[in-house]
C-alpha cells in the first residue's frame, strides 16, 4: 500500500522533496471480527461455532439461496437448530420479527448468514433485540457486500429505512471463501463490488475518517476495481475472485468505523423508499455523489485518483460501471421520475453530515442525472 500521507514537492534546484503532511488529530477505536479466509476455509465452520461456544445455529438465508445455505446446515450436524429462508432487501421489519420468534422457538443461540447484505442484515437484526453476546452471527458472504465487517444494521418499516450502529450486530466471526462467490451471477458480482467501493470512497471524506481507515480504503478500492474486471472476464477465476473478497474485507471494515455521507444517505433513501436493489442503487448514485463531493474533499479525490490510477475519480467510476454492465440508470431499476421530488425531501430530513452543504437544487440535479443514467455533473 501506498503511504498517503507523503507528498512530493520541488525544491529550489528541481529536485523532488519527499515532504510528510501534517496529521489531524483523530481517535481510533477497532472492534474487528475474527477472519477466516481462504478458498475452502468453509471446511473450518463447525470448528468456529464451537469456538463461539454455540450449541445450536440458525441458518439464514434468501430464498435464491436455499441450496448453499442446506448445505451449510448439513455440515453443522447436531449443532445445526434449522433453516430460515426468508431474508429479503432492506430487512423489513415484518421479516426481522418473524426470524426473531423462530430463533427462539427453535432455542438458537447462534446465527449463520449465509448470502450477502440483505441475509447478513437480517442476523444482525435477531442479534439486535438479543441480550448482548446471547445470539452471536456468524458471516458467510456471498457476495462482496461488505455488510459482514460492520457493526450498522438497517431496517425498514413503513417505507422508510432506519439505520443505527450497535456493537452486539457486529458479526462474531467471518468466513471469506471464494469458492462460495462463483455461483453468484456476473452482474450481481459486478454491481455488489462497486457497492462496497462506495464504502471505501465515503470513508475517505468521512467526518471521522483517520489515517488507518485511508490506508485501508485506498487499497480496498484499488483491489476491487482491480479484480472486479477479470471475474466479468472470467467468473470461475478463484484468485480474482479471491482478490475481490480481499478489497471487499478491507472496504467493509472502513464502512464499520467510520460515519457515512451523501452517497448511502441517498441510497439508504431511494431503497426504503422504492424498494430499489441494494447494490445497484450504490454502484449507480457512488459517481454523481462523488462529483457533488469532489471540490469539498481534495486529499479523498487524490487517494481515489491514486487508486482508481485516474484524473477525474467519478467519471472514471461511471466509465467502469458502463463497461461492467451497471443498470444504465435509476430509471432502469423502476424507479419513477416523479419520485425525485421525494427522495430529495427524504433524503433533506435527519441528514447524515456532509463535507459539502446539502442544497436542495443540486441534490434534484444529481438524482435526476443518476435517475436518467448521464455521467456525473
Amino acid at each position: 500500500m501506498r503511504t498517503v500521507n507523503m507528498t512530493q514537492i520541488t525544491a529550489g534546484d528541481g529536485s523532488l522533496v519527499t515532504r510528510v503532511r501534517p496529521l489531524n488529530a483523530f481517535t481510533y477505536s477497532s472492534a474487528a471480527a475474527r477472519v477466516v479466509f481462504g478458498p475452502g476455509s468453509l471446511e473450518h465452520l463447525e470448528r468456529e461455532i464451537a469456538l463461539l461456544g454455540a450449541r445450536r445455529a440458525l441458518v439464514l438465508c434468501t430464498p435464491e439461496q436455499t441450496g448453499i445455505a442446506t448445505a451449510v446446515l448439513q455440515r453443522l450436524g447436531e449443532r445445526g437448530a434449522g433453516l430460515f429462508a426468508k431474508a429479503a432487501m432492506h430487512v423489513p421489519i415484518e421479516v426481522a420479527r418473524e426470524a426473531r420468534a423462530e430463533a427462539l422457538r427453535l432455542g438458537a443461540d447462534c446465527a449463520v448468514a449465509v448470502g450477502g447484505g440483505s441475509t447478513i442484515g437480517l442476523g444482525k437484526a435477531i442479534a439486535l433485540e438479543a441480550p448482548p453476546g446471547a445470539l452471536p452471527v456468524l458471516a458467510i458472504p456471498t457476495t462482496y457486500a461488505g455488510s459482514e465487517m460492520t457493526p450498522i444494521y438497517g431496517i425498514t418499516e413503513g417505507g422508510i429505512k432506519k439505520t443505527g450502529k450497535d456493537e452486539r450486530v457486529l458479526p462474531r466471526t467471518v468466513i471469506y471463501d471464494a469458492q462460495l462467490t462463483l455461483s453468484l451471477p456476473v452482474g450481481l458480482s459486478m454491481t455488489s463490488g462497486l457497492n462496497a467501493i462506495a464504502h471505501s470512497a465515503e470513508g475517505l471524506y468521512a467526518r471521522d475518517s483517520n489515517p488507518i481507515m485511508a490506508l485501508l480504503a485506498e487499497e480496498g478500492i484499488r483491489a476491487l476495481a482491480a479484480a472486479l474486471p477479470l471475474v466479468q472476464a472470467r467468473p470461475d477465476d478463484i484468485e480474482a475472485r479471491s482478490q475481490a473478497q480481499y478489497g471487499a474485507w478491507l472496504c467493509g471494515t472502513v464502512l464499520g468505523n467510520v460515519g457515512m455521507a451523501l452517497h448511502h444517505k441517498l441510497c439508504h433513501t431511494l431503497g426504503g423508499s422504492f424498494n430499489l436493489p441494494h447494490a445497484e442503487t450504490h454502484a449507480i448514485v457512488l459517481p454523481h455523489a462523488l462529483a457533488y463531493n469532489a471540490a469539498a474533499v481534495p486529499q479523498a479525490m487524490a487517494a481515489l485518483r491514486r487508486a482508481l490510477g485516474c484524473d477525474d475519480p467519478a467519471q472514471a467510476l461511471f466509465e467502469l460501471g458502463q463497461r461492467l454492465g451497471v443498470p444504465a440508470g435509476l430509471a432502469a431499476l423502476g424507479m419513477p421520475a416523479e419520485g425525485i421530488d421525494r427522495a430529495v425531501d427524504i433524503a433533506l430530513q435527519n441528514a447524515y453530515w456532509n463535507p459539502r452543504p446539502l442544497e436542495k437544487a443540486a441534490l434534484h440535479n444529481l438524482l435526476s442525472r443518476a435517475h436518467a443514467g448521464l455521467a456525473p455533473a
